[in-house]
């Protein structure tokens, strides 16, 4: 059932030093996902006890971007797509090894 409630984590250094410093890992999630499914999700398929929810809805940027095409150049318009991230926060002794798969409690 919640198999497709988490798309995939954010790897970034941010991130990385609030997993080290805050125990906080994030993900992608779909836009119709609630903050019960998200920590549930989370729960089932790491195994650890999740503590705290945050979500936030980005908006896509418009962008431009310039192709060169028969010899012309072209200026043309597009729009990154917009997302939803969940930031958890679990207990003290669990962790999430988002690199190697495995989880450690």
């Amino acid at each position: 059932m919640y198999f497709k409630t988490l798309i995939k984590p954010v790897l970034t250094e941010k991130m990385a030093i609030l997993q080290e410093r805050e125990n906080k890992y994030a993900f992608l999630v779909p836009k119709n996902c609630n903050k019960n499914t998200i920590k549930k999700a989370v729960e089932l398929k790491f195994d650890v006890k999740v503590i705290k929810v945050s979500t936030m809805n980005q908006l896509g940027k418009q962008k431009q971007m310039t192709m060169k095409s028969g010899g012309r150049t072209i200026r043309t318009s597009g729009a990154r797509s917009s997302f939803k991230k969940a930031i958890v926060t679990l207990q003290e002794n669990d962790k999430i090894d988002l690199v190697g798969g495995d989880v450690s409690a």
